[in-house]
């Protein structure tokens, strides 16, 4: 079957996105830019295989199409600016098939301005095509929650700008088969600061409820619970969660290393997420001086050695550096997670507890980084011999919290 959409770069974001879809019954054909892999679970590629996805190395597919959306990753290289090598691999790879008349659609987190000075131009001499004229081309921002339960592909508004208004609307005839509604924006440019907003939105607010955490710990004031008051007001606040550290794909972006210019309240937030690990192993080694242990030759078991809840993803997890640390001081670390059935810090391989229980019970410290929904938290606080919980996860008075 010929497909009609190919989504370029099968990781975090291209997979769900083929999943969206071969749910809606476009043909879909999934080109691979290098080693890969998303959140979707292995039946969840069962059925995406069943419905007609196929993948392919052969850049002769991506001329057969009318929708290519680039997914192509864009880590942060050696100097922390977002690295663009693979979004251009892709847009060369694309442009020497591309046909008149194709809508290219770019969904990779980019700087503002990407979408017109740098894809644009690969792709029109590449093609000998023009952006506009020939083809359509728009931005798309990324809204992608793995395992969220309640907010998918087709009840998440899709924000979408155009280089011209018969770009957007073709990129919105494309995604509305996905969508029940979507956001038109002036442009690509408004399109991509849609995503940088989104992206530091998140960070600076959970940077602001960190601070909180360290504070109300001084303070002796329980901060879970000013959070659960805070969030019974209908308008002006949003509820946030402190945690051991921001893990993920969603990097926060400062604009220092593209134009120059330093979005400072971004600079700040990644200072003071980037500090979490090393004040939850401060609250842990004060832990075990208060009960007469020190970090030295401690047993700690952490839990949950992931990025979030319930997926197997460890991209940005806090986890590997506070095992670091933590072995660093001497620690004796090992750790327990249903969906990491291996694990390994800087190449050493972490001991896995077969039994939790055994293993809280036998352990000096349990640290919960990750409150995957299988952790009986109650029985665990009673099984424990010290429990530092990082996510407000158990009931009041029953472990230390962050």
């Amino acid at each position: 079957m010929p497909a009609d959409l190919a989504v370029i770069g099968l990781g975090h974001l291209g997979l769900p996105l083929a999943q969206a879809a071969v749910a809606a019954g476009i043909p879909t054909v999934g080109y691979k830019t290098g080693p890969e892999g998303g959140s979707l679970t292995a039946a969840e590629l069962r059925r995406m295989l069943s419905g007609g996805f196929r993948t392919t190395t052969n850049p002769a597919e991506l001329g057969r199409v009318r929708t290519a959306v680039i997914c192509a990753p864009t880590p942060r290289g050696a100097a922390g600016a977002l690295e663009l090598s693979q979004v251009e691999a892709a847009a060369r790879t694309l442009a020497a098939r591309l046909r008149p008349h194709t809508t290219v659609i770019l969904e990779s987190p980019v700087y503002p301005g990407t979408t017109e000075e740098f894809l644009r131009p690969l792709l029109e001499e590449g093609s000998g095509l023009r952006a506009g004229r020939d083809f359509h081309l728009a931005y798309s921002p990324s809204r992608v929650d793995p395992g969220n339960r309640d907010f998918g592909s087709a009840n998440t508004p899709k924000v979408i700008g155009g280089l011209t208004p018969a770009c957007t609307e073709s990129a919105a005839a494309f995604y509305g088969r996905l969508t029940d509604k979507v956001v038109r924006a002036r442009g690509p440019r408004e399109a991509e600061t849609v995503q940088l907003l989104e992206t530091n939105y998140r960070h600076v607010n959970i940077a602001l409820v960190n601070e909180m955490a360290v504070l109300c710990n001084d303070l002796g004031v329980d901060l879970w619970d000013v959070i659960r008051c805070a969030e019974t007001k209908p308008f002006g606040f949003q509820a946030f969660r402190p945690g051991p550290g921001v893990g993920g794909h969603a990097v926060p972006q400062d604009l220092t290393g593209h134009s120059g210019r330093t979005l400072r309240m971004v600079e700040l937030a990644q200072q003071v997420n980037n500090h979490m690990p090393q004040y939850v192993i401060q609250r842990a080694a004060t832990l075990l001086n208060e009960h007469g242990k020190s970090a030295r030759g401690a047993r700690v078991l952490l839990l949950g050695v992931t990025y979030k809840q319930d997926l197997a993803d460890q991209q940005g997890s806090p986890a590997h550096e506070i095992a670091l640390r933590l072995m660093e001081l001497g620690a004796s670390v090992s750790y327990h997670d249903p969906h990491v059935p291996a694990w390994s810090v800087l190449d050493r391989p972490i001991p896995r507890a077969d039994s939790l229980y055994e293993a809280a019970a036998d352990a000096d410290l349990t640290i919960l980084l990750q409150q995957h929904r299988t952790y009986d938290l109650q029985g665990l606080s009673v099984k424990a011999q010290l429990l530092l919980d990082t996510r407000g996860a158990t009931p009041t008075g029953a472990a230390h919290r962050l």
